[in-house]
């Protein structure tokens, strides 16, 4: 069923009758070409590219829950491409591309929204390591505008621009940013494989890997076992639980990342914005909330909960940078488990194991990285060659010595 504004028209006059489930529910079958461990965003992307433009005939994918359900579902939406190093810049930078093209691609309305993104500076280093930034964002064929005081006072009046510790000296603006509706995004992708014959399996959690002569022949899963010519995990938080059962050991840590949606309010904040001084974050949603948030909790843990501590910490960068702030009520909080990776970037390679494959490490950037991902690692599992612009994300780049640190904060995955 395609979608279109005159259908949506001829349902309003006929009472939404004739609306038809979005994708289907069918039993797994025994065999597949290529089954997907993992029904979030990169795993559904990673289906629907298998069968749309590698034409790989039998695909599943696998999720323990229901489509939507885990970080795909709790993320705070933002997409952007603003990154400095060489590993990053063109994958990233593709992903927005696909981004801009995505719901025409899908027939879909994810609600794709390029409000722009801004970056605050308050010091002349910060000042400085902006302007690195962005001349290498331009470099590589992106967009970025370094805004002085004044510049960044005409976009947001409202903020705190005479803090005493972090006076606002300017922003960098990367104006094709922005946010996307997350639950969307996953029900687009989940709705454009099914119509390419992608079987999209819920409520069937994957118990073991059947491994034998150091190739993986399929999966034991609640619902049986489910032979595959190759598997693909993408579990976010879960790699290192799902990849042990592998019998393999991933230069991962699992931590909490909470998010927070504030009352519905008029609209006061265009962009996205995020503090440098405070590591917080802030955009408003087209319901008029207030979506925001800051570090991830410093321990691990597998829990989707977070601690008050955190909570408090966000909360104070929050109202330092917006004080009206103070008087906005919070509405909800959620936590989502962010596989850490040593270096802050991902991996998308092939595993020791002939025929197992694996995508994660994104930390806190999955959401954004979800139709590039989708592409490089179908395109991997297709063709047993990494996409071209995917070829730095490798499982052994700690061992060869080719780490991919944005932050420059080194082998220490809760400063990423």
């Amino acid at each position: 069923m395609a979608y279109s504004g005159l259908r949506i028209i001829k349902e309003a006059l006929s009472g939404h009758k004739g609306w038809k489930p979005a994708w289907r529910d069918p039993e797994p079958k025994g065999q597949y070409d290529i089954v997907i461990v993992g029904g979030g965003g990169h795993g559904l992307a990673t289906a629907y590219y298998l069968a749309s433009r590698y034409q790989t005939a039998k695909v599943a994918v696998l999720e323990k829950g229901w489509i939507g359900g885990g970080n795909v579902g709790r993320n705070t939406t933002i997409v952007r491409s603003n990154y400095l190093l060489d590993g990053n810049q063109s994958f990233y930078n593709l992903s927005l591309r696909m981004w801009e093209d995505l719901e025409q691609d899908l027939n879909y309305n994810a609600m794709v929204s390029q409000r722009g993104i801004l970056n605050l500076v308050h010091t002349d280093a910060q000042r400085d390591a902006a302007r690195r930034r962005g001349n290498a964002m331009l470099l590589a064929g992106d967009d970025a505008e370094l805004l002085d005081t004044e510049g960044v006072r005409a976009l947001y009046p409202f903020l705190n621009f005479e803090n005493a510790r972090f006076p606002i000296k300017g922003g960098l603006l990367h104006r094709r940013g922005g946010t996307v509706r997350h639950d969307a995004v996953a029900w687009g992708y989940a709705r454009g494989a099914d119509r390419r014959g992608v079987d999209i399996i819920q409520n069937c959690e994957v118990t073991g890997f059947r491994i034998e002569s150091g190739r993986c022949l399929g999966v034991q899963t609640t619902r049986g076992f489910i032979g595959a010519g190759k598997v693909g995990v993408a579990v976010a938080g879960s790699s290192s639980r799902v990849m042990e059962k592998a019998g393999l050991r991933l230069p991962l840590e699992s931590h909490v990342l909470q998010a927070f949606v504030s009352e519905g309010l008029k609209p006061v904040i265009p962009g996205v914005i995020t503090y440098g001084a405070g590591h917080f974050y802030c955009s408003q949603s087209d319901k008029g909330g207030l979506v925001f948030g800051g570090d991830i909790d410093m321990y691990n843990t597998y829990a989707q909960r977070g601690n008050l501590p955190v909570v408090e910490d966000v909360l104070e960068s929050g109202i330092s940078l917006i004080p009206a702030l103070g008087r906005v009520r919070l509405l909800r909080s959620w936590g989502g488990i962010m596989d850490m990776s040593m270096d802050g970037s991902p991996f998308i390679d092939r595993t020791p194991i002939d025929g197992l494959y694996f995508n994660g490490g994104w930390c806190y950037g999955g959401f954004k990285a979800t139709p590039a991902s989708g592409l490089c690692f179908a395109h991997l599992m297709a063709t047993d060659t990494p996409h071209e612009v995917a070829r730095a994300y490798r499982l052994d780049r700690f061992r060869t010595g080719h780490m991919i640190d944005e932050k420059g904060q080194g082998a220490q995955p809760n400063l990423h």
